[in-house]
């Protein structure tokens, strides 16, 4: 008998990847099938592994192109197959997401699941907006009210019953409805004056909100041209929204960012990112993996005698050839004679993880600097081993072939281009909602666009790190941006220098 497989009902949170819980994305990462929404982030969509099958079933408040019980029938018959099935949902899946209703078919099947909850909009947004639903001094309690009836009809709110409350009211899916609340709200007694707040995508690059008093917010939410998905907050806490504001105070609030660096490497930047305030997409567009039976490495190697010098061109290549040496049990001893120059900084800092430090880096962090730094500081008759990928910078072996340094130029890595599921990025930039894509090499370039599958990218931003990066983002008409230095620290400067144009609630 065929195995069955299970079914986990995720809550993604309201936007922000870094308020998705760790069980939700250890999940992501480990499923075979991930069925999602439109709500759902394309930062949390980029983590489902390249390997899953992803089932985009676009449920909006309003709009529902795949029917509920088609998308129940989804779940069963992936899960039937024995598949690892995660059911995305944006917020918590049981607060107006229709979870209950989507396990009751798996339920009459003998399917395995679980409900793994999620960080639900209604208490993140306004918190993201300077709004705490409840607050000793102005109320003891918060009330979530969907905005939309079962049907789509007239609003069944009992606007007299919320009115005696005396709470904070959170109504989500409420934009079309904002209207219809708050004169329900007004005509049941509630105070004129009273604060509101109506919150536009909020924790996301689109953050939007505008804070006035439940009688005028209906025109100033118009006149600010508020769209869905938004949280409509009405209570005196509201009046705390400019005072207990913090998003808008970093340095990158409102940018966008897509990171397309290896995923080993990507880790570090996206930190550094989102800690200034960037809602960031990893979309990892190369991979680099290791040569297997590296016969000229070991060659290399067994006669690393006649070498003086070893030059790294990358991070990863330190990293892949100690993990060489460890794998094929060779002594790092016997490394001992030789001096080590490396392209930059992060180069350095990585060879440093190894107990050895840098002999030579060059004050610009490009293959021709490294190469002419070696032809200056190397003696006559020496050797150089250079391990790096396999296809490298002419530049490096050019200059020393012109000046008659003897080298070795080793494989020792290839670089792949990664596939992605891309259909959200791909609207994002056909709505000029990515304020930028950044590139470390011409090859993150190559494979970003090989993702992106002939699409037009002429109006995407890149953030190169040097000109040989810019050059290949040119010849897919992006527009340019390049680093003052050849490092992820000025990649990350220029980007808080052009924070004001690069912002897109502006």
């Amino acid at each position: 008998m065929e195995k069955k497989g299970k079914v986990w009902l995720v809550g993604a949170g309201p936007s922000d990847m870094g308020l998705l819980t760790l069980k939700g994305k250890n999940l992501i990462e480990q499923a075979d099938v991930v069925v999602y929404d439109a709500l759902v982030s394309a930062s949390i969509l980029s983590m489902i592994p390249s390997s899953a099958q992803a089932i985009f079933v676009g449920k909006r408040a309003g709009n529902h192109p795949v029917p509920q019980e088609q998308i129940n029938q989804i779940l069963l018959e992936q899960a039937m197959q024995g598949k690892r099935v995660v059911r995305l949902k944006g917020g918590d899946p049981f607060l107006f997401g229709r979870g209950g209703e989507e396990l009751e078919l798996l339920i009459e099947n003998g399917i395995d699941y679980e409900v793994v909850p999620g960080v639900t909009s209604a208490i993140a947004v306004p918190a993201y907006n300077g709004i705490p639903v409840t607050h000793r001094d102005y109320c003891s309690s918060v009330h979530i009210i969907t905005a939309h009836s079962k049907k789509g009809g007239e609003l069944k709110i009992d606007f007299e019953a919320l009115c005696r409350l005396n709470g904070t009211l959170v109504f989500l899916m409420g934009v079309t409805a904002m209207p219809m609340i708050c004169k329900g709200l007004l005509d049941a007694g509630m105070n004129p004056q009273m604060p509101a707040a109506i919150l536009q995508q909020g924790t996301s690059a689109m953050q939007k909100k505008v804070v006035a008093t439940i009688s005028d917010l209906p025109e100033k939410a118009q006149q600010a041209q508020i769209q869905a998905p938004a949280v409509l907050v009405i209570g005196k806490v509201c009046a705390l929204a400019d005072h207990l504001g913090w998003t808008q105070k970093r340095a990158l609030d409102g940018v966008r960012v897509i990171l397309t660096r290896p995923k080993e490497l990507i880790s570090r930047m996206s930190k550094s990112l989102s800690e200034l305030g960037a809602e960031v997409i990893e979309l990892p567009s190369i991979d680099l993996v290791p040569c297997e039976q590296n016969e000229p490495l070991q060659t290399a190697l067994e006669n690393i005698v006649s070498y003086q010098w070893v030059a790294f061109t990358s991070a990863m290549g330190v990293r892949f050839f100690f993990d060489f040496l460890q794998k094929n049990r060779v002594d790092v001893r016997r490394l001992s004679h030789l001096r080590f120059a490396v392209i930059g900084q992060g180069t350095r800092d990585e060879l440093a993880k190894h107990g050895i430090f840098a002999d030579l880096m060059p004050s610009s962090y490009y293959a021709k600097d490294l190469a002419q730094a070696l032809c200056q500081t190397m003696q006559k008759g020496q050797r150089v081993l250079l391990p790096r990928a396999r296809i490298g910078s002419k530049d490096l072996t050019d200059i020393l072939t012109q000046n008659g340094i003897e080298f070795t130029d080793v494989a020792l890595y290839d670089t792949i281009y990664q596939s992605h599921n891309t259909h959200a990025v791909e609207k994002l930039i056909d709505d000029g909602q990515v304020s930028c894509a950044v590139f470390t090499s011409a090859s993150t370039v190559r494979g970003f666009a090989a993702t992106m599958q002939g699409k037009d990218l002429s109006l995407l931003t890149a953030a190169c790190i040097g000109e040989k990066t810019a050059q290949a983002a040119k010849e897919y008409n992006m527009k340019v941006m390049i680093a003052k230095e050849a490092t992820i620290d000025s990649v990350t400067q220029m980007l808080v220098e052009h924070a004001d144009e690069l912002r897109l609630n502006r």
